[in-house]
């Protein structure tokens, strides 16, 4: 995802066998924020019958350190996938020269 000045927020929808049926921007925001609802995030999913699902999404600054509500709706799709059986796999935060997976860091 190329640096932009807004927010984007993008999901790609897998399958069983982790192969991607398809990529959706679910939100483009401001400057420096987005406003990301499970119910936009999931509604593609059941539209696709995905088994599971990748979020990224850029930040504009170039740092891709997540913000606290980076990880606070993370974990928020993260419980509405368990509850759908929907899994999460990750969440990607893309930077200017380097990005950070949410699942590496430990926060799914």
């Amino acid at each position: 995802m190329k640096i932009c000045i807004y927010v984007r927020y993008i999901c790609l929808y897998l399958n069983t066998k982790n192969q991607v049926l398809h990529k959706q921007t679910i939100f483009i925001g401001s400057l420096n924020a987005s406003i990301v609802h499970p119910r936009e995030v999931f509604k593609e999913a059941f539209r696709r019958s995905a088994a599971s699902i990748i979020c990224i999404h850029n930040h504009p600054s170039g740092d891709p350190t997540p913000s606290r509500e980076d990880i606070e709706v993370t974990k928020r799709l993260v419980e509405c996938g368990r509850i759908i059986g929907i899994d999460i796999l990750d969440h990607l935060i893309i930077g200017e020269k380097k990005f950070i997976s949410l699942k590496e860091k430990g926060y799914l």
